[in-house]
């Protein structure tokens, strides 16, 4: 990368700079190749932080589906962590996982997990059984006290596995017979579901799967306690990617905690941070990350930078981190700041090979969490930071009253924000679509055809706050 102006710009947040076009022979933006290569078998270069509102198995899974990767959060228990991993790696990487709700669910609850919205369904359940299907556009035009049971239709669209192999067949059978949404069915079995969307997007995406081609998965591990067990014990149960977090992640005791994880060869790649200089990432990779995770403050829920003064522009640390980290052998995870495609686009031309969302992953159907009603109508989730005193009351439940309340002096971070829930494009995948669809964009007028020659390639300008103003769109235009 360099800049169009060889002046000294200051540290840098992505408003402050944009990308100048450059000659290209790249015609298309499906030439683009979004793999990361970073080792972690992704092959778009997204990650879903590991936020309790964020990441949990039915996000994960679906990510992964796409070709990005999922991090579990390091506050769930054993218990449930376990069966969240079990769950991501028993689902398909072709077809969608079912939304299954028992008989005596009512609409109202229904309503809480799927907007009323076309290509989305629940296969209803009574013990072992599947009775039929509920499209959740139905769940509009009835009462809210109805229950599934007496909604379910049988003899629904049932695609079989062995003859609908790819997307394109699928969507040509669903489009045959005008419906949006059919199961998939194995000797009589339901494996899957799919609709007309994800049919399409089978055919634009690989998913990121490992060598026994189950779902690629990563979790957060905390640098206290038994370290090293926790590392073992989840590389044992599937676990594909290691992320040993906190929040300030250049500190001897990370450096310790890699150091232990490195040292037992576990066959899979070590994410560290958060740092924002090249001297911790130097630290971090020389104790065996293979990645480092950069980003202190920038995130939409974190107050950090206003509680503490600690943080630092997220281009600039980007730009810094990435460049020792390339000169070490390693790669890096910009983590926080993305508020838009643009965001995520400048993050890979500073040299990350990944970007970490948090909130804008949050207002999707698949993050954890119940879907809620402004009184307007408007649909909502509930996002929350992880320093916050939400997240460490979660966190410490284990401890006494006293233990917590000394804990929540000082926790940072907001405890509740509503994150708007788009009915009409309610998933990650749309997410997604819109974000990788900005990305190869400004690949093709970088003329770059994979994440490595877009960070040689890329041209970076330094913007004024009207700069970055002029660039937005405007949807009422005064005369």
């Amino acid at each position: 990368m360099q800049f169009l102006d060889s002046g000294i710009h200051g540290d840098l947040t992505y408003s402050d700079v944009f990308l100048v076009p450059s000659l290209s022979d790249v015609t298309s933006r499906y030439e683009v190749d979004l793999g990361p290569g970073d080792g972690t078998g992704m092959t778009i270069p997204l990650i879903a932080s590991n936020m309790n509102a964020v990441t949990g198995p039915r996000l994960a899974a679906t990510i992964a589906r796409r070709g990005g990767i999922g991090v579990l959060p390091q506050d769930m228990g054993p218990a449930d962590l376990l069966g969240a991993i079990r769950w991501v790696k028993a689902q398909s990487a072709l077809w969608d996982s079912p939304y299954r709700a028992s008989a005596d669910t009512t609409v109202g609850e229904a309503l809480t997990r799927l907007p009323a919205t076309r290509g989305f369904a629940f296969v209803v359940t009574e013990g072992d059984e599947d009775l039929g299907v509920v499209p959740a556009e139905l769940l509009a035009t009835v009462d809210r006290h109805s229950t599934l049971g007496q909604l379910s239709q049988s003899g629904w669209l049932a695609l079989e596995a062995e003859t609908i192999t790819d997307g394109e067949k699928a969507y040509e059978a669903l489009a045959a017979t005008n419906h949006a949404f059919a199961l998939v069915v194995r000797r009589g079995h339901i494996i899957g579901t799919i609709s007309d969307k994800t049919a399409v997007r089978s055919t634009v995406y690989t998913p990121n799967v490992n060598t026994q081609g189950t779902l690629g998965l990563a979790v957060a591990v905390g640098i206290n306690g038994d370290v090293t067990g926790r590392a073992k014990a989840l590389v044992e149960a599937g676990v594909d990617v290691l992320v040993l977090d906190t929040a300030h992640g250049h500190q001897r005791a990370m450096v310790q905690a890699v150091e232990a994880v490195a040292g037992l060869d576990l066959g899979v790649p070590i994410v560290a941070g958060n740092v924002v200089t090249a001297q911790a990432t130097n630290d971090l990779v020389q104790a065996g990350a293979n990645i480092v995770k950069v980003g202190v403050g920038p995130g939409a829920m974190c107050t950090t930078r206003m509680m503490t003064a600690v943080g630092r522009p997220q281009f600039s640390a980007v730009l810094e981190a990435a460049e020792a980290a390339r000169a070490a052998g390693a790669h890096v995870w910009a983590d926080g700041g993305v508020q838009f495609p643009r965001d995520v686009a400048l993050a890979l031309a500073a040299g990350a090979r990944g970007v970490m969302i948090g909130s804008w992953f949050a207002g999707n159907i698949e993050s954890p969490g119940e879907i809620q009603r402004e009184p307007d109508g408007e649909l909502f989730k509930t996002n929350w930071g992880m320093a916050s005193t939400k997240a460490v009351t979660e966190r410490f439940a284990r401890l006494s009253a006293f233990e917590r309340a000394r804990k929540a002096m000082f926790s940072e971070g907001i405890s509740e924000s509503r994150v708007k829930l788009d009915p009409e494009r309610p998933s990650i995948e749309d997410s997604i679509d819109a974000i990788t669809a900005g990305v190869r964009s400004s690949m093709t007028y970088a003329g770059a055809r994979d994440i490595e020659a877009f960070h040689e390639r890329a041209v970076v300008g330094v913007q004024s706050a009207a700069g970055y103003e002029e660039g937005r769109a405007r949807e009422r235009i005064s005369r």
